[in-house]
């Protein structure tokens, strides 16, 4: 899959040993999260914003919140590098789960991308936000007001 090139420069912000000057120059990495049971979508975060939010998850107070968002985003997660030519490698496993068999979306999310199937993918400009809203779990990212800002 082609990562956008706006969505490039920033894995590359992200990177702290991405460097372009280095004569051992290595393609910037992000991390890919498949850990919430309920997502359609896999979700992909710089190496930064994995660190900072591992942080915020090791800072909470031991419990099940805790241990499900490590779960999640630790244990549910797995290291990517975007190659010489833009492209990523989506694992077999992880292709299989989201029903990536051909087109994708790449939909910025905050500090945070999501790659649909195109299958799947539904702009949420054509939902209507209650319906959606309703269908919606709980985001555990919540449990995260328990810890300090890292």
């Amino acid at each position: 899959m082609s990562i956008p090139v706006d969505f490039r420069r920033v894995l590359e912000a992200g990177d702290p040993d991405w460097d372009p000057t280095s004569k051992d120059h290595t393609n910037p990495g992000f991390v890919m999260v498949y850990g919430h049971p309920s997502n359609e979508y896999l979700e992909c975060m710089t190496i930064d914003a994995m660190e900072r939010l591992e942080n915020r998850i090791d800072a909470m107070k031991a419990g099940p919140r805790k241990k499900a968002l490590s779960r999640i985003y630790s244990s549910g997660s797995v290291n990517a590098v975007v190659d010489e030519t833009g492209r990523i490698v989506i694992p077999a496993k992880l292709r299989a789960r989201y029903g990536i068999t051909g087109e994708t979306f790449a939909v910025a999310n905050l500090n945070t991308f999501q790659i649909w199937s195109a299958d799947r993918y539904v702009p949420t400009d054509v939902v209507d936000e209650d319906d959606l809203m309703e269908d919606l779990p709980d985001d555990p990212m919540e449990w995260l007001d328990e810890a300090e800002e890292v």
